[in-house]
């Protein structure tokens, strides 16, 4: 049994990260799994080592240590592309030619979400081209990314953290047109190949969990369990960002902060530590004892708000 905290290697951790790397560790080291790391380094322009290694600094620096070799999804592009071939045998994948701005205008004149999905989905413009039509798109340059073929799948999966959650499934991306695998098939695949039966991250990305349940299904996959964790906000109501101030933990130091004192606040801010314990005295191993996922809070918190509990 293992969980994990998967992040993209694209620049330092800040507030909102740590604080959702410390609930993975926590789920995990209170029920006995193993604690992975996995970096979600699939875009590799903006991806790094050097962030790698400042991540995984951070997280020991608060006292997350993990199990097993860190493993990179840049270096498994060959094991997705054969499970989308697998799709691609049962007639689960077709191609897609459109660019962003043909999906946003058909998607601006439809007067409503397609087959009851919910705004934004993919619209199915090349669900049903002739052998001619995608022939015409390739000839004229075009290279296709390549999409799930679903058919109007609900799924509904009961959230340690959040309850009940249900949403309808869309064509979702499995291979953009550069040939990169597109995250939810790959956070899929890995997270069976590794093993992972719990899952706790960010509660931006539950609306995806049911894309990822029904590959789960078509590949003969495991479901884990899952912890949609609430977000850190910026002053601007957006998800924490660099750009909102001192958010990481060397930006911190500078201004006078220790990595005790990151601890205490996201502990704080989630209610496994009280103002009243001193600082010192909170670690991340004695919180383990505390993780309860159903205590965890679903609203978000604010970047004043964590500055706030610092004593």
């Amino acid at each position: 049994m293992s969980g994990r905290f998967a992040p993209s290697p694209t620049g330092e951790l800040h507030l909102g990260n740590l604080r959702t790397a410390l609930l993975a560790w926590l789920a995990a080291r209170s029920t006995g799994r193993d604690f992975l790391i996995r970096m979600e380094d699939l875009d590799r322009v903006t991806s790094s080592v050097d962030h790698e290694r400042r991540q995984v600094a951070d997280m020991a620096a608060l006292g997350l240590d993990h199990d097993g070799e860190i493993v990179r999804q840049s270096e498994r592009f060959d094991l997705y592309r054969s499970h989308i071939d697998r799709l691609t045998t049962i007639g689960r994948v077709y191609p897609c030619y459109c660019t962003r701005r043909e999906i946003r205008e058909e998607i601006d004149n439809a007067a409503s979400a397609p087959h009851g999905l919910p705004d934004g989905a993919y619209p199915g413009i090349c669900r049903d081209l002739t052998a001619d039509e995608r022939a015409e798109r390739e000839a004229a340059g075009r290279t296709p990314a390549l999409r799930l073929r679903t058919e109007g799948e609900r799924f509904e999966f009961v959230d340690r953290v959040l309850g009940r959650v249900d949403g309808f499934v869309d064509d979702v991306v499995l291979a953009r047109a550069d040939g990169v695998p597109a995250y939810n098939l790959a956070v899929v695949v890995d997270d069976d190949v590794q093993a992972i039966d719990q899952v706790v991250r960010g509660d931006d990305l539950a609306s995806s969990t049911p894309r990822q349940l029904l590959l789960q299904q078509l590949l003969g996959f495991r479901t884990p369990e899952y912890q949609h964790v609430p977000l850190v906000l910026g002053p601007t109501g957006k998800r924490l960002a660099k750009r909102d101030g001192a958010v990481t933990l060397a930006e911190l130091a500078a201004d006078g902060w220790t990595a005790a004192d990151v601890l205490a606040v996201l502990a704080r801010s989630v209610g496994l530590a009280s103002h009243t314990e001193p600082t010192g005295s909170i670690t991340a191993e004695s919180l383990v004892d505390r993780y309860d996922p159903a205590a965890i809070p679903t609203s978000p918190s604010t970047y004043a708000e964590l500055c706030a509990l610092r004593s």
